[in-house]
């Protein structure tokens, strides 16, 4: 067998550990993204600020435009976003694989979740020039969409788990060597025969 071939059958397990899970996490993401999108196009476009609600008036959906970041923020800059969240998906993926308990499934769910939201959005730009919101909820101050959201939770899930790894690593080791010195150093059980002497 060649050098070429146990290359390859030698980085088989390290792709089905580290790599299948957020891709497949990016894939589902970034399909479910697209056809949301879709078919929030059919039913309201092309006519920006078209509502319809969904719950009352706590929750509608509303198309919007947008040409800046998530939840509409700094808009009219949109191939600068492009550029941004393609570089911000490669660090997310570099990260991942140097600096990331990378065979973690809160980890890998994390990093797809936050890769497979930038790349919807990123299909986005690349096919309107803008991305395409419209989850309206009442109270919160931006129009947003699925991919927005599966970039929020993953962040939220992935600086969750390095917070409580950083506090569990943090926390002293259970004293073991104190604990067996002062058993060590008890007086031992009287024996049997001990008892009767004397």
């Amino acid at each position: 067998m060649g050098a070429d071939a146990q290359l390859e059958i030698g980085a088989l397990p390290e792709l089905r550990r580290h790599w299948m899970r957020p891709a497949m996490t990016v894939l589902l993401v970034v399909l479910l993204d697209q056809l949301t999108k879709a078919q929030i196009w059919r039913a309201l476009g092309p006519v920006e600020g078209a509502s319809r609600p969904l719950l009352g008036s706590w929750l509608s959906f509303t198309l919007v435009r947008n040409t800046g970041v998530a939840f509409g923020l700094f808009k009219d800059i949109p191939y600068f976003f492009t550029v941004t969240s393609v570089l911000i998906s490669i660090g997310a993926i570099y990260f991942y694989r140097f600096h990331l308990p990378n065979d973690r499934l809160w980890v890998q769910l994390s990093i797809g979740l936050i890769v497979g939201g930038a790349i919807g959005n990123i299909v986005d730009r690349l096919r309107y020039g803008f991305v395409i919101d419209f989850v309206h909820v009442s109270w919160f101050p931006g129009i947003f969409n699925l991919a927005d959201s599966a970039i929020t939770v993953g962040v939220l899930m992935l600086a969750g788990y390095l917070f409580f790894a950083a506090e569990a690593a943090q926390r002293p080791a259970p004293a073991d060597d104190a604990l067996l010195g002062e058993l060590l150093s008890q007086e031992p059980w009287p024996r049997s025969g001990d008892q009767h002497r004397g």
